[in-house]
């Protein structure tokens, strides 16, 4: 297996979208890769939930992935997001995604049909027999409507030697916990990583081994901070990095998370579009407290 120290702040970069039909902008996110490794982020993850992977076709998906790696050229790991909602779906984009070069595997749960703890267990089981590159677990049921109990999570890092590691982004800061000591004594170094940008220092502080973060599609440099710091010891500055990036959360309630980081960053002067319809509709209340705290946070110094 390909050796991979999985940690630090990960981007879900964005996918950016020409407006005119939105087609993918390959030159704009070739620019938003290249901010994020000046920025410090320790990785790059296309297919996230902020890169619209649920929208994409499997051509598009080749075309960012290509252009991701090409750019990138080896300076951070490149994680891809594979996931399918069929086990052979998901098979066939994860040895692509290893064929075209990727460093690691994010594979969310399976959508939409209700999954059982034995089914879930099951399907990455069966998915990991056909790579030999690092895969993460991605855990999001707000979204995908399945849930991977700590339980599962153990057992799998336990059995499965390129499973290696676990996203959580329930939103519940016991499951996080719960990943974290459930897989601390596995037989191997298993990374946990936060899914949301609220839990990243206190994932680092419980063990775990950073985050997959969002807002990094605004600020990279702060949000890389987090890890940074803390790694260094210093773990005030840390929170103060932390509790900085937590403002863009007034603006959750106008929308989807995703939507408005990407509209967001459009508002920074970057074109990237919006996101691919109809997911990308954004009310002229919540644009304006965007635009509020966009203000607030370039005062503060946020990069």
């Amino acid at each position: 297996m390909k050796e991979l120290e999985i940690k630090g702040i990960i981007v879900p970069i964005l996918t950016p979208m020409n407006p005119s039909d939105e087609s993918v902008n390959i030159p704009e996110l070739r620019n938003q890769i290249e901010r994020q490794i000046a920025g410090g982020v320790h990785g790059i993850f296309p297919f996230g939930t902020n890169g619209e992977g649920y929208i994409l076709s499997l051509k598009e998906k080749e075309e960012i992935l290509e252009a991701t790696i090409d750019q990138v050229k080896g300076r951070v790991p490149v994680y891809a997001g594979t996931g399918c909602i069929s086990t052979r779906d998901t098979i066939y984009m994860s040895r692509r995604a290893e064929e075209l070069g990727a460093d690691a595997l994010s594979i969310i749960t399976p959508s939409f049909a209700l999954a059982s703890q034995k089914e879930l267990y099951d399907h990455y089981v069966e998915v990991a027999k056909h790579v030999n590159i690092p895969i993460i677990l991605y855990n999001i049921p707000p979204r995908t409507g399945n849930r991977i109990l700590p339980d599962t999570v153990e057992k799998l890092a336990r059995d499965v030697d390129v499973i290696m590691g676990a996203k959580d982004s329930s939103g519940d800061v016991d499951n996080l916990m719960a990943y974290i000591n459930q897989t601390r004594d596995v037989g191997k170094k298993f990374a946990v990583l936060a899914g949301n940008d609220g839990n990243i220092l206190t994932c680092l502080k419980a063990g775990g081994a950073g985050g997959i973060a969002g807002r990094a599609n605004l600020y990279p440099r702060t949000v890389s901070s987090i890890y940074d710091l803390f790694a260094a010891g210093r773990v005030e500055e840390a929170q103060a990095a932390q509790d900085s990036v937590a403002t863009l959360g007034r603006v959750f309630k106008y929308g989807n998370p995703n939507t408005i980081i990407k509209k967001a960053v459009a508002l920074m002067g970057y074109p990237v579009g919006d996101c691919r319809r109809p997911f990308n509709y954004l009310c002229d209340e919540g644009v304006e407290e965007l635009k509020a705290v966009l203000r607030e946070n370039e005062e503060k110094g946020l990069c």
